[in-house]
């Protein structure tokens, strides 16, 4: 570090002790600098002696950050320590001066070497106050995944919090407080007038007070479609029905499940299949029509809860006890153990239903207390979202109790939402928007009016044993050596398969969800984490057992394990002993490498085949769709391949390319749908832009569209849906607190305009790529099929109907 001594701007005798009567202590001015304090630089400057006035009339002096690794400004106390013990928050008065955001490391630290670090998004723009609490914190710590924008109007002052602060601090031995920009590509500038500390924490509570008005909308912001009243709501879906009926009629001629009728035909089957025709993967409908599934998760009216109970005062205008709206109030448990749920609180305790209060202000009934409260009980909700790392969503069900909030009555005038009228709207909604699938953890009651195929998960719950990768996200994955698994597996697909086993609507099966075969970040730990994972274990877990067996059978005993893996290993128990580390590949030693992937396979095959054989005895007429991979290892993918009818992924990227290796990908020839993508943003209410974030609503439109251009570009690629139907709540859902604005409507039910009319546009393209594509590739095989003779090959036999591609049961 490149210490300098500024004379001229630091006064080197003490300055008065904090709190000596004051809210606020000031540490430095840069822009008149009489207080104590040391500034030292590392590959930044203090380019001018005086202070600037912006365009507000504001003097601030500018601190300009090199390009490099590390660019720094520290300040340090000139007599050793800060005492903070009566501190809540540091204040920091600054402004970016460039014409875009600035990612600012602020980083606090204690002379017992513990460290507070916050990253704050400086947005291009005015001078603001930035408050960093000095303690850890989180949006998660109020029980929601993002939090609510900044900067935002505080007393007068635009101020912006730092929302998230990891680590620790002793605050009464202060040493230090640095302003860093990491790796800057080009010289950057800040102006910076002051830093202080203040008293308590009042600025982190009121940015999460008043956050949702009583429709469950943001107050923080206005939108196009955000919605003031009763009335306002009403209309809005009076004008939104009559353009349906207009979509409706102008639908394309398909078959009864959907399928291209001016596409290629293949034998019907009576069920869903798969057939590979001129280079390109299809689905067959029971028909026998191509069919692209485009599908849309969670189609459920079950998402639009949100905790409320021990930070009501996040929520203008809730329900009192014996108002219409409070039947939708109820009370839950979302605790678990999961990477999903970590740090959270208001995680369990009453909540309330937003989306189902709002649909009995559209089209609701009266109705009596019990039969609202039933009404309003969301839907299990068992489906996950995303880890940052690619991710959404899923893990342990829920178990939610409703608690009416209304005594019964003669003259009951509760209203509920009309739950028939629900199903038919959206199925509507979606076939006038060009969606032809039912994704995963769609209502229930949305299958019956057989208007589109449906796809059911298969959430495997169990005793049995797990293996932790380090990911975990929706908790560790099965052990399918442990015979609870193969129990598990076979009452839950018994259990799935009992009312839909000669159901020709049903697309197929889900097996589980976004299993953490993978471990974190890049490199052979993460790709290897399930192998190394099993070997730390003991030997009661099954998993272990079968590893050991396997190596046993190789190398026969510990030296010929130990020449193989480079390691010296005494006695084979050892291997045995919980907390074993089995050395990373490397090129001296390629048989722990191969080993690694021989037990990975190995566990990846016991893992599909269990389930892949119990769904042929269930319901043999119906496809496994595969894993919906979000971390996968090329183990695992082959062995979906081998075992499913379809091998699935939750792609959350730019292109369906960028989520994975396409080339291996078409080596194992099999089709691929993509379970889940999404484009959000944050100026639409929810807090969150969700797993691929978009700058603004605008941009979604096309992202989409560019998204399934390129699924299209594929052969392989069989179907996208998207993930999800409606927006998350503002405050978090119950599940694991997400919340974001990654829907098609909006909590009160309204679509997004802009956005559904770009979606439909990009869906009814899809057709007529498939048929002009299929007809190119049609002509193109005749054309060498035709010129094969003239090359003095001999003339083709004639050619035999097409089988079916799979095993599926034939009519």
């Amino acid at each position: 570090m490149i210490r300098r001594s500024l004379p001229a701007l630091i006064a080197l005798a003490c300055a008065a002790p904090l709190w000596a009567g004051a809210a606020e202590q000031q540490l430095f001015n840069f822009v008149t600098p009489t207080d104590a304090a040391q500034v030292s630089l590392q590959n930044a400057a203090l380019p001018q002696v005086n202070a600037e006035t912006t365009a507000d009339g504001e003097p601030l002096r500018r601190i300009t950050f090199n390009a490099g690794d590390l660019s720094s400004v520290k300040l340090t106390p000139p007599n050793g320590q800060w005492d903070w013990s009566k501190a809540g928050a540091m204040n920091l008065r600054i402004q970016s001066a460039m014409d875009w955001a600035i990612t600012l490391l602020i980083k606090v630290e204690s002379a017992d070497g513990k460290v507070l670090v916050s990253r704050v998004a400086l947005p291009a723009g005015p001078a603001q106050d930035v408050i960093v609490p000095l303690w850890p914190t989180s949006p998660l710590a109020h029980g929601m995944r993002a939090a609510p924008p900044m900067p935002w109007n505080f007393k007068g002052k635009r101020t912006l919090l730092a929302t998230t602060v990891e680590g620790a601090l002793d605050p009464a031995k202060v040493v230090g407080v640095s302003l860093a920009l990491e790796r800057p590509q080009a010289a950057q500038s800040l102006l910076v007038s002051r830093i202080a500390v203040r008293e308590g924490n009042d600025v982190e509570q009121a940015a999460y007070t008043g956050l949702v008005d009583s429709f469950g909308q943001s107050t923080r912001q206005q939108w196009p479609e955000k919605v003031n009243s009763t009335e306002q709501l009403k209309a809005a879906a009076a004008k939104e029905q009559a353009q349906l009926g207009k979509w409706l009629k102008e639908q394309p001629k398909l078959d009864t499940y959907g399928g291209l009728l001016d596409g290629p035909q293949f034998e019907a089957s009576n069920f869903f299949r798969t057939e590979k025709r001129d280079g390109r993967w299809y689905l067959v409908t029971p028909e026998g029509h191509g069919f692209f599934s485009i599908g849309v998760n969670t189609v459920s009216p079950g998402h639009g809860a949100t905790y409320v109970e021990g930070r009501e005062g996040m929520f203008l205008d809730l329900p009192k006890e014996g108002d219409e709206l409070a039947a939708y109030y109820g009370s839950g448990d979302s605790r678990s153990g999961t990477g999903a749920n970590k740090g959270r609180a208001y995680d369990r305790g009453r909540w309330y239903d937003y989306y189902r209060a709002n649909l009995s202000r559209i089209y609701g009934k009266p109705a009596c207390p019990e039969v609202a409260s039933a009404a309003s009980t969301p839907s299990t909700p068992s489906e996950p979202s995303k880890p940052a790392s690619n991710e959404p969503a899923k893990a342990p069900v829920v178990t939610v109790a409703v608690q009416p909030q209304v005594a019964p009555s003669a003259n009951c005038k509760h209203p509920t939402f009309d739950m028939a009228r629900w199903t038919r709207h959206s199925v509507d909604r979606l076939q006038a928007w060009g969606f032809n699938t039912l994704g995963n953890w769609s209502e229930s009651e949305l299958a019956p009016l057989k208007r589109m195929p449906y796809t059911i998960p298969l959430s495997i719950g169990g005793d049995y044993s797990t293996i932790s990768t380090g990911l975990d996200w929706w908790g560790g994955i099965p052990d399918p050596f442990d015979p609870r698994f193969a129990m598990a597996a076979e009452r839950a697909i018994a259990i799935a398969a009992r009312d839909h086993r000669d159901d020709p609507w049903l697309l197929g099966y889900f097996a589980d969800n976004e299993l953490a075969w993978a471990g974190p970040g890049e490199g052979a730990q993460g790709r290897y984490a399930l192998a190394y994972g099993t070997l730390r274990l003991t030997t009661d877990v099954p998993a272990k057992r079968a590893f050991l067996k396997q190596l046993r059978d190789k190398y026969r005993n510990q030296q010929g394990l130990s020449a193989a893996w480079g390691i010296d290993l005494p006695a084979w128990e050892l291997m045995e002993d919980p907390g074993f580390q089995a050395p990373l590949p490397n090129p001296e030693h390629p048989a722990i490498e191969e080993d690694m992937q021989r037990f990975q396979r190995l566990f990846a095959d016991t893992y599909f085949k269990t389930i892949a054989d119990s769904l042929k005895w269930h319901s043999p007429n119906h496809m496994l769709l595969g894993g919906r991979f979000a971390s996968s290892t090329p183990e695992a993918v082959a062995s979906c391949a081998q075992y499913c009818d379809v091998v699935s992924f939750n792609f959350y990227t730019r292109e369906p390319q960028q989520g994975y290796d396409f080339a291996a990908l078409r080596q194992l020839d099999k089709p691929v749908l993509i379970g889940e993508f999404h484009f959000g943003s944050r100026d639409r209410g929810p807090f969150w832009g969700g797993l691929q974030e978009v700058y603004k609503e605008e941009e979604r439109g096309p992202a989409y569209a560019k998204y399934l251009k390129q699924a299209l570009a594929e052969p392989i690629v069989v179907g996208a849906h998207w993930f999800q139907y409606l927006d998350q709540p503002t405050t978090g859902r119950l599940l694991d607190g997400e919340n974001g604005h990654f829907g098609l409507v909006s909590i009160t039910d309204l679509p997004y305009t802009g956005f559904v009319d770009a979606v439909r546009k990009a869906n009814l393209d899809v057709s007529k790529t498939l048929v002009a594509n299929a007809a190119a590739a049609a002509k193109q095989a005749a054309a060498e099929q035709a010129a094969k003779p003239a090359d003095g090959a001999a003339a083709p036999a004639p050619a035999s109907p097409t089988p079916p591609a799979n095993d599926k049961a034939k009519p």
